[in-house]
């Protein structure tokens, strides 16, 4: 599920060029001096991914200005990207440390502005991203409750329906979630991950192909398609698939994984079937025929033994007595 930090930068570079009047009108305080000029800062330090210095930099801004849900929304962006950043380095309590600090800013930004939607789905897709999928839900059906044409609560909503694992529902919001917006490719990817779930491989296939009609330089829709491929069977497209990714990125060892583990199907697909090995004939001899013919003989012998006991030798009338 991730949100691009050039994306959201840009959100907030719009935002400042928007609202000129509302950031020159902001209060100063103490040490925090010019709320616009902390804002631009921290914007140019979001960009260049220094994370922790863009927080800061939105916390004078925050200073300045503690009245304005935007500090509170800019230093939660800047807090929830410095979150993600530690997960990608495997510091999980980095992580849900700045996850909290995230969510603390958009609960300020709901407080200031509860008939915004928009603190709403910030919070939303952050309790998503910390995994509190019910949460998460939650505040999206708020953000809905209060503008049911925001593109973003229903892709949301959508999130937390797949991380509560309900792939219709997840499904259902993304169809509409497309249909307000046909350009964003996550909303592609996230109902395509919800219909391999049901076993929908063929709407998962179409997803993925309009990403990449999009976006032919998708190296992670390469991949999904040629898995979704695989589980479909159709081996050999799976493998032109992962073969794509790969010349994108050619050091990815799980997609070198996937191919090999497909050309292995592949080839125990097309294999003849094995010659069956003749069974060799049994000796009429066995040991067990053998033993029981001696027994019958034996039985005979006895039988023929008693039958000739005790009869009178058989003479000549010739013999010379």
């Amino acid at each position: 599920m991730k949100i691009r930090a050039s994306l959201i930068s840009s959100i907030l570079w719009a935002a400042l060029l928007a609202a000129p009047s509302v950031a020159n009108a902001k209060k100063r305080g103490g040490d925090g001096g010019d709320a616009q000029e902390h804002r631009r800062k921290g914007i140019q330090f979001f960009d260049a991914k220094q994370f922790d210095m863009a927080v800061a930099e939105f916390a004078k801004e925050v200073e300045a200005a503690p009245g304005d849900p935007t500090a509170y929304r800019d230093r939660g962006t800047a807090y929830r990207a410095a979150a993600r950043a530690a997960e990608a380095a495997a510091d999980g309590p980095a992580a849900a440390e700045r996850y909290n600090a995230a969510l603390a800013d958009f609960s300020k930004m709901v407080e200031l502005s509860p008939k915004d939607p928009t603190g709403f789905v910030e919070r939303s897709q952050t309790e998503d991203l910390a995994r509190q999928y019910d949460a998460a839900l939650n505040d999206a059906n708020k953000a809905v409750e209060l503008k049911p044409d925001d593109a973003l609560a229903v892709k949301f909503r959508g999130f937390a329906y797949i991380g509560l694992s309900q792939w219709d529902k997840a499904v259902a919001d993304f169809n509409v979630a497309i249909e307000k917006d046909p350009n964003d490719p996550q909303s592609y990817d996230r109902r395509a991950w919800a219909n391999r779930n049901l076993k929908n491989f063929p709407a998962a296939i179409e997803d993925y192909t309009t990403i990449l009609q999009k976006n032919p330089a998708s190296e992670d829709a390469y991949v999904k398609r040629g898995a979704t491929y695989a589980a479909m069977g159709e081996y050999e497209k799976s493998i032109a698939d992962y073969e794509a990714a790969l010349k994108l990125k050619p050091d990815d060892y799980d997609t070198v994984q996937r191919l090999q583990y497909v050309r292995s199907q592949l080839a125990a697909k097309n294999a003849p079937p094995p010659t069956p090995t003749p069974t060799p004939g049994q000796s009429f001899f066995t040991p067990p025929k053998i033993f029981i013919g001696v027994v019958i003989l034996l039985i005979l012998a006895v039988i023929i033994r008693f039958m000739t006991r005790g009869k009178p030798e058989e003479t000549s009338s010739k013999r010379i007595r």
